[in-house]
């Protein structure tokens, strides 16, 4: 039994003793709110308004029905329909146009196209200079000719009967990596003239590698009569592409109708819900079918027939195609063809739809051309005239067919104010257990660049689901009606960024925790809240990995929207394939994708870099691999595309852009690097940066010193007083020694002789502590003179004597100035809590080094190795240990043994953070598997010290040869207190 079955039988178990009795078959699960139903042999969670209730953490609402009550209005009838026809103003020429071309060494598919052209008719009482404005000649269409009087029959040659096959491991190894290399790309857009001759040639070695083909097809030299055999041979003996895979042959490039039939032959299989998914590309192949009557139309009309959710689309994406210029009469007659065999309920419903649409077209341009106070009785009275098509008529909405409106709830109803004026429509669901039906209608603007990128956005967030990534993406519908209008679904309970920010003022935008205050807002208990950060990170993981790939640009706070359970995601796709919006000659669009500092705030729970952040960075390589594995999949649906006339998607250029995006001919490994470098890229632009400087120069204005609760110095526990401690009588540097533990630096030993002692006490203080009590007290007393600090920037390394030495004289000019100032200065806790004698300077031990801090944290490594070369990611860290500040820390390997020191290999530096991530690769080239497994790998983790000797924070010893190098080794690694040698 299938999941709705069990459900089925769990229903009926309340009111039936004996399901033996009962035939589970005849009931069904509707979903409430919808005229749709569960397939009973499915799985539950293959729903979509299952999968969105579990995304929005709601109630799941089904109802138990017989199938006798399953609403059949729109069931096929057999009636029969009329035909129309088109009556046109008969122009007349009566020229002769030759072509110096023998019609016998066309291709089979070559077409004679006539397009008549237009232009405007200038009056003859224009001014002088009226030829300024002329427009240029517009299409009107493509001229039809008539039907022959006689048939005519093609004969289509046979396919040659020779069989070759060949392994490519036969193949000379320089030829074979050759091959190799051109069958791994993506698409056919960067075959070179010479890869095509190459590929044809070999073409009998490639039968092993079945997704080649279209390479092989677009790389034939000649369609013409005598090269058609071998062609044909090729295919009838290739082995079946996959549904997708054979997508691609419905292209421009492939004009031959063999090989378009064994396309939509190999295509059949596609399931109902796929070629709903997959439907605009159709519609857009008709354009390159030589014939009206074609395996494609046939296929489409049939599939059409067998589902009405197919047949719907299908209709409002003809009817889209009606406005092309040059297609426009072929797309009216598969319309035709469509709604003579539809059947006339259906036909009635999707006139009624259209009649809808018309209605809401009229409304939001009255709306769209009044202004003020106007606006909304414009609003008013064009929603009463829709209201009064309810009242004869329920109608399906063309967003979804399953959702039925009854009338609209027009005190409900409004208009947005951005440039467009879109209406806000509110319906109420025909059916009494679902909820209010929130749509927006547009006009003036083409939606249809909208609809492809949410197309593309769904079908990755499909792969990611096939993959066990589930990024919580917010998949919303839209739909072109008509020519520059239609319709976007309203995603319940959420806002744009810009609002949200206003809520905390103007300077919102510039602060870092306005997103985080806002879901607390909505999830108030911590349970609530981690549920809701947590959809935040998958979701804005997923928004970036898309937005980067398809390259969708003109990004601000007004088109990147939040729910209020934390899933992110993205609106208005006006701009994409990195046709970004210009402010003079710099783009708008400076970072690969939006990631803000408030963003950022609300991944790691706060200011600081933690563990979730490496969550995040993981889930976007993560998502980024899976799409470019399925990369010829996205350059094939958009090769489809280029015909539709959206200005951003014209040419290979777009295409292009694309292709890079996905960074062909890299490895996982290396796009995860590029990936992250990205993500920094993001949160480093200057934009971002910006934001970071006003959020900086506020914390350094309200912030001042800790709060009550915690330490008043970093290294003191606790904050001591002059009342507390005695008055300090003399002060002054005494010495300094170097210390080895744990790291080398000189320590200052500063003699305090307080009233009321006869011995005084030394306390052990470095140069970073004196220069936090200057900085403090800076902040204490910001309209004080205080003494002048001594220099930080020391040339060279600042470990040595004689920098120290150097150092001493000035602290203690230092020292005797600070006391020597005013009592406020000079008496005040901060002085005094450094002066104070700390545990480590009371230790006998603390006069030969200081106890050594805690080492802690974990290090995630890839190890790996191919052509003789050991490959090592440096990943993560996380929980690093330092006392203090948060260090910078970087990662130093070394392959041991190693006597003259050539082995070192170095990550960047990771700034102020303990939980860092790297993604950086270190490689050690030219070393055989047996001398590594005699080989250990070293690895150090270091703090990057401007003042002193960097500080080591941990290390880790791997014997190379516990590892089956054979395969990638990916792992979390304890790092231990062992201090590396070099």
């Amino acid at each position: 039994l299938s999941p709705v079955e069990l459900i089925i039988m769990q229903a009926l178990c309340w009111v039936h003793d004996d399901l033996n009795e009962v035939d589970i078959g005849s009931y069904i699960l509707k979903v409430c709110g919808q005229e749709e139903v569960l397939q009973n042999k499915h799985c539950v969670g293959s729903h979509e308004y299952i999968q969105n209730c579990r995304k929005w953490d709601t109630e799941i609402k089904l109802q138990l029905l017989t199938r006798s009550v399953i609403c059949r209005d729109l069931a096929r009838t057999s009636k029969k329909v009329g035909t129309y026809k088109n009556f046109f103003y008969l122009i007349k020429w009566d020229e002769l146009i030759i072509f110096p071309i023998q019609i016998s060494q066309l291709p089979l598919e070559s077409v004679l196209c006539l397009t008549l052209f237009g232009i405007l008719n200038q009056s003859s009482g224009s001014s002088p200079d009226s030829n300024k404005q002329r427009k240029g000649p517009e299409i009107l269409g493509q001229i039809d000719f008539p039907s022959h009087a006689f048939d005519i029959e093609y004969k289509i040659p046979q396919a040659a009967k020779t069989t070759v096959h060949h392994s490519i491991e036969t193949l000379e190894k320089p030829l074979r990596e050759h091959l190799l290399a051109i069958l791994s790309k993506d698409n056919t857009i960067g075959l070179s003239k010479e890869d095509k001759e190459f590929l044809w040639e070999k073409r009998h070695y490639c039968h092993s590698h079945t997704s080649s083909l279209p390479k092989i097809l677009v790389s034939a030299p000649h369609w013409d009569w005598a090269s058609l055999p071998e062609i044909y041979s090729l295919l009838q003996q290739w082995p079946p592409l996959s549904p997708l895979a054979a997508l691609e042959l419905l292209d421009s490039k492939f004009a031959d109708q063999e090989v378009r039939n064994i396309a939509v032959n190999w295509i059949e299989t596609l399931s109902d819900d796929e070629l709903t998914d997959f439907l605009p590309q159709f519609v857009q192949a008709l354009k390159y079918e030589t014939y009206l009557d074609s395996a494609l139309v046939r296929f489409l009309l049939a599939r059409a027939l067998g589902s009405i959710r197919i047949a719907h689309y299908l209709y409002w994406l003809l009817k889209d195609t009606l406005y092309d210029p040059k297609f426009g009469v072929r797309y009216e007659q598969i319309l035709g063809a469509f709604l003579s065999v539809c059947g006339k309920r259906l036909r009635e419903e999707l006139e009624k739809q259209t009649r809808l649409v018309q209605l809401f077209g009229m409304v939001a341009e009255r709306v769209k051309q009044t202004s003020g106070s106007a606006r909304q009785a414009a609003l008013q009275n064009g929603m009463e005239r829709v209201q009064l098509f309810f009242l004869k008529n329920k109608c399906r909405l063309p967003l979804n067919p399953s959702l039925v409106a009854k009338e609209l709830n027009i005190k409900a109803c409004s208009f947005f104010s951005s440039n467009a004026v879109p209406l806000k429509v509110a319906l109420i669901n025909a059916d009494p257990l679902g909820e209010e039906i929130n749509v927006m209608f547009k006009v003036g603007e083409d939606l249809r660049q909208d609809m492809l990128a949410l197309q593309m956005i769904k079908i990755m967030d499909k792969i990611w689901l096939q993959e066990g990534l589930d990024l919580r993406m917010v998949i919303f519908k839209c739909l072109s009606t008509g020519k520059d209008r239609g319709m976007v679904e309203l995603v319940p309970a959420s806002d744009t960024l810009r609002k949200i920010q206003v809520e905390y003022g103007v300077t919102g935008s510039f602060k870092d925790k306005p997103l985080a205050e806002w879901l607390r807002k909505y999830n108030p208990t911590e349970e609530e809240y981690e549920k809701a950060s947590e959809n935040f990170i998958y979701s804005c993981a997923g928004c970036c990995v898309a937005t980067y790939v398809l390259g969708i640009c003109d990004r601000h706070n007004d088109n990147i929207m939040l729910r209020n359970t934390g899933h992110m995601f993205h609106i208005d796709f006006g701009k994409f394939l990195g046709h970004a919006q210009m402010f003079g000659s710099f783009k708008r669009d400076r970072a690969p994708f939006v990631l803000t500092s408030d963003m950022a705030y609300v991944i790691n729970g706060g200011e600081k870099p933690t563990i979730r952040f490496q969550l995040f960075v993981d889930l976007c390589c993560q998502a980024y691999n899976l799409i470019r594995k399925r990369a010829s999949l996205f350059l094939n649906l958009l090769s489809l595309m280029l015909s539709s006339g959206l200005p951003e998607l014209s040419g290979v250029q777009d295409l292009k852009y694309v292709q890079d995006a996905l960074q062909p001919q890299t490895t996982d490994a290396e796009a995860t690097i590029f990936f992250t470098r990205l993500i920094e890229s993001s949160l480093g632009s200057v934009a971002t940066k910006f934001n970071f400087f006003i959020h900086n120069l506020a914390q350094l204005r309200f912030s001042g010193l800790p709060s009550n609760d915690e330490p008043i110095l970093s290294f003191s526990a606790k904050t001591y007083s002059l009342k507390q401690d005695g008055r300090i009588k003399q002060v002054s540097v005494f010495t300094y020694q170097k210390r080895y533990n744990p790291d080398k630096h000189y320590i200052y030993v500063v003699r305090v002789l307080r009233e009321g002692q006869v011995e005084p006490t030394f306390v052990f203080r470095t140069f970073d502590e004196f220069q936090e009590l200057h900085n403090k007290l800076g902040i204490l007393f910001p309209l004080w003179k205080l003494p002048g600090f001594p220099n930080k920037m020391v040339l060279g390394r600042t470990h040595i004597k004689d920098v120290a030495a150097k150092r001493k004289v000035e602290l203690n000019s230092y020292i005797q100035s600070l006391m020597n100032s005013s009592s406020e200065v000079a008496e005040c806790d901060l002085v005094y809590t450094f002066f104070h004698p700390l545990l480590r300077d009371e230790k006998v031990e603390g006069i030969d080094g200081i106890a050594r801090p805690t080492v802690g944290g974990e290090v995630k490594l890839s190890i790996s190795y191919r052509n003789s070369t050991l490959f090592i990611m440096v990943m993560h860290i996380k929980d690093l240990v330092k006392d203090g500040a948060d260090p910078n820390p970087y990662v130093k390997t070394y392959l041991l043994p190693d006597t003259h020191k050539t082995s070192k290999r170095k990550t960047k530096i990771s700034r102020k953070t303990r939980n860092p991530t790297f993604n950086e690769m270190l490689v050690y080239s030219g070393y055989s598997m047996e001398t590594l497994k005699q080989r250990e790998l070293q690895l150090s983790v270091l703090s990057a010290e401007s003042l002193r000797e960097n500080f080591f924070l941990g290390g880790i010893t791997l014997s190379l040869k516990d590892f089956n190098l054979s395969k990638e080794t990916v792992n979390w690694y304890r790092l231990t207190g062992k201090r590396s040698h070099f």
